[in-house]
């Protein structure tokens, strides 16, 4: 005999589950919405920074090494990377919430369900709306709703106030974002910073390219002759150090951007994480797109 999904739902978290309190995360996998979580492990800096938006920072008990924004999240007891998390230091914080996202393994993520803990996964992220939606979704597995609508649309707000400054774009500037890592390392057609990149008024040389990330080539770049590179770093001395390299390579010499020295700083940390911060970077990277169409403390 077949039962109904929504019963197996709730035969498995409990007779009293009824099936409009279940939720599924981005593997398909059903999540009761029980009581607000107290004891919530954060797999993730993107989820670390939202947690904190929602007002959350009291109930995260663990989070990642490399969660280190906001400050207080330094505090935080700490549960290894991203792909190392320490599963025994998981199951010492007894949480009652896992929040992981892409990137985390899902050998570790299938373990944590094997041995009981609520784990929710996270796995979109290519466009802006992605992120309003994601923050959405956190809020309702949290039972912080109403925080969690009030920051989707104070972000919308911004990002809405920076797209209507912009240009109706007749011809936009050819943009190459130079990620950190290996050299010529960018992102295509399938990054949530392809979609920055365009809805900042450029054009993404590796924009027709059906791929998360890439590394091009020398004469790829040469070839596309961007008009503009975006260095992202960490800080200015990191920025320095990569903008002297690519205006010194001998082979790059003919790249427009490199004449005319347009190698511009967006910051590594505000703009690598699929958080709130990215509607920041959003508008640091309109800025550097259309400077003639915001202010200079814009």
């Amino acid at each position: 005999m077949l039962f109904p999904l929504s019963l197996i739902v709730a035969l498995f978290f409990g007779s009293s589950m009824a099936p409009s309190q279940v939720i599924f995360d981005d593997l398909n996998r059903p999540f009761p919405l029980g009581t607000p979580p107290h004891r919530i492990i954060s797999l993730a800096p993107n989820i670390t920074e939202i947690l904190f938006a929602l007002g959350l920072d009291e109930r995260i008990v663990g989070v990642t090494r490399y969660c280190d924004f906001p400050l207080e999240a330094k505090e935080k007891e700490k549960i290894g990377g991203l792909l190392d998390p320490n599963l025994e230091k998981i199951e010492a914080l007894r949480p009652d919430l896992i929040i992981a996202f892409r990137g985390n393994p899902l050998r570790l993520l299938n373990k944590l369900v094997h041995l009981g803990f609520p784990v929710f996964v996270l796995d979109r992220g290519k466009s802006l709306d992605d992120l309003f939606m994601m923050v959405q979704r956190i809020g309702q597995l949290t039972r912080k709703e109403a925080e969690a609508t009030a920051l989707t649309e104070s972000l919308k707000k911004k990002y809405e106030g920076i797209r209507e400054a912009l240009p109706s774009f007749p011809s936009r500037p050819k943009v190459f974002l130079s990620l950190p890592g290996q050299k010529l390392w960018t992102c295509g057609r399938d990054s949530y910073l392809h979609d920055l990149i365009v809805k900042a008024g450029g054009t993404n040389i590796a924009g027709h390219i059906p791929r998360e990330w890439l590394r091009l080539n020398p004469e790829h770049l040469i070839k596309e002759n961007p008009d503009v590179i975006v260095l992202l770093a960490r800080n200015e001395k990191d920025f320095s150090e990569l903008r002297e390299w690519y205006l010194k390579h001998p082979h790059l010499k003919t790249v427009q951007a490199i004449q005319k020295k347009k190698l511009y700083f967006l910051d590594e940390n505000m703009a690598s994480r699929f958080g709130p911060r990215l509607v920041e970077a959003y508008s640091h990277l309109a800025c550097l797109l259309h400077p003639e169409r915001f202010s200079a403390d814009q």
